[in-house]
């Protein structure tokens, strides 16, 4: 998943996004309410984490902005206060969650596949978590696991993290361009080779003891996962 984290304080930040990006997730991260804003409207999350206190913009005006533009992103609060009333508000502002500072990163990351499962409808019954399969290949969003065929497939949390995206965007054409920006922040150079030397370790991994190739190239174009090559 693609998760902004706007939060205040640089060591809960720290903590979240190294956290989250050890996971396999893409984070972009900001200390700033008005920066937090700017990435949200203009970026596509799959989830935000949102910090009460910012500076230049609170976290739940940041959130009010959000939802009444139409965007439905789920988003966890995260405050230092445990009290009902600001549990409350943030609930009635649109927050899918309220979690009160200090929590662990397990707790965050239960809640955090909680509220993107509700979101887009996943099964929430499944003792294993969220399951993504296309054709022979299957994805266990919450133990990381991933198997073709039944043979468990190694991958590293890059990896992981580029098959679910073109799992979910299934034989739909993906520019170099859009996988850029969605494995990775904005400080990368979008003229270097990143995304192919990604993609060619992941086909390495899934494909080559295939006779069906799942990825395609799609020369000068980008790249697309096909459910029945």
């Amino acid at each position: 998943m693609r998760i902004l984290v706007i939060e205040g304080d640089e060591r809960s930040r720290s903590f979240t996004s190294n956290g989250l990006r050890q996971e396999g997730h893409i984070v972009d991260d900001t200390p700033f309410g008005k920066d937090g804003l700017s990435y949200w409207a203009n970026v596509d999350y799959d989830a935000v984490i949102l910090d009460l206190a910012l500076p230049e913009i609170d976290g739940i005006s940041i959130l009010e902005s959000m939802r009444r533009k139409g965007n439905k992103t789920p988003a966890i609060i995260v405050g230092a206060k445990k009290t009902t009333d600001d549990r409350v508000k943030g609930l009635l502002s649109g927050a899918d969650d309220y979690l009160a500072k200090p929590f662990s990163f397990s707790e965050l990351l239960a809640r955090l596949y909680a509220v993107t499962r509700r979101r887009t409808g996943a099964d929430t019954a499944s003792p294993e978590g969220d399951v993504l399969t296309v054709a022979d290949i299957v994805l266990n969003l919450a133990t990381r696991n991933a198997t073709r065929a039944g043979q468990r497939i190694d991958l590293k949390a890059k990896e992981f993290a580029l098959l679910e995206f073109m799992m979910r965007n299934t034989n739909r054409i993906l520019a170099k361009e859009v996988i850029l920006r969605q494995m990775w922040d904005f400080r990368f150079d979008p003229q270097s080779n990143i995304v192919d030397a990604l993609v060619c370790r992941l086909r390495n991994r899934i494909d080559s003891d295939f006779g069906i190739k799942h990825i395609q190239t799609r020369r000068g174009i980008g790249y697309v996962f096909l459910d029945a090559p």
